[in-house]
């Protein structure tokens, strides 16, 4: 079933109090009103991407000696690979110091291991290192932005119909803050556990693997298997 922002808008005006329900209706410029903050209350989410639930599948082709490419809308990566052929190689995300503050060769293009993601204006700048030495095939499993909406637009093509209850108790917050005054108590507990349950809808990878160079069997490593096995182990 459609779900428009004109409905989402004018039943968050109700339920903020600013509009009654049973004894008045939504104007023209309140729906316009509204409209711009709902996009502004989406805007204000990215920054938190734990409150977007939804991961994409992002491919983009290495350029020759390029370090630096910009995503858009891009918040969160959660992994990065290149791809050899038809084989599939993880790749280390780094911290800023380890990234750019650290010894390394600037002048060397091989194969990319590691990266680091910075958030830009409009979208987010992805640093690879090495610098491609070929036009590899990256992709990257990340989160993005929630774009800006139009009036009359049906949420439900794009948005699940709990994401839009979180849309609707989140603007209706919004308007009161707008107008100086104050968001029922359980109306604001009741936005808070939509946004607990949001967090844990799609919780971010915590899981810390780390590859030693001292393990008691020492196999070939991902240089060792994409220069000279071409990404294929012979069996045992």
């Amino acid at each position: 079933m459609a779900y428009t922002t004109t409905q989402l808008i004018t039943r968050s005006w109700y339920l903020s109090g600013v509009v009654a329900r049973d004894f008045e209706t939504v104007t023209g410029d309140q729906l316009n009103d509204g409209l711009d903050m709902l996009n502004a209350f989406l805007n204000i989410k990215t920054a938190d991407q734990r409150l977007i639930p939804y991961y994409t599948d992002y491919a983009f082709s290495a350029v020759i000696g390029q370090q630096m490419y910009f995503i858009p809308n891009l918040i969160l990566v959660e992994t990065l690979v290149f791809y050899l052929q038809e084989v599939r190689y993880p790749m280390q995300l780094v911290g800023r110091y380890e990234f750019f503050g650290t010894a390394r060769a600037d002048n060397v293009q091989s194969l990319p291991y590691q990266y680091f993601v910075e958030r830009a204006f409009n979208g987010s700048n992805v640093y690879v290192y090495f610098k491609p030495q070929d036009t590899y095939l990256f992709r990257m499993h990340a989160k993005f932005s929630l774009a800006n909406v139009a009036k009359g637009q049906d949420l439900s093509l794009t948005l699940d119909q709990y994401y839009i209850e979180y849309l609707r108790y989140g603007l209706a917050q919004y308007m009161c803050q707008e107008y100086n005054i104050t968001f029922p108590d359980e109306n604001k507990m009741y936005l808070m556990k939509l946004e607990k349950l949001l967090f844990d809808i799609s919780p971010i990878d915590f899981t810390n693997k780390k590859k030693s160079m001292l393990t008691r069997q020492m196999g070939p490593d991902i240089y060792a298997q994409a220069n000279i096995g071409r990404g294929f182990t012979p069996g045992q």
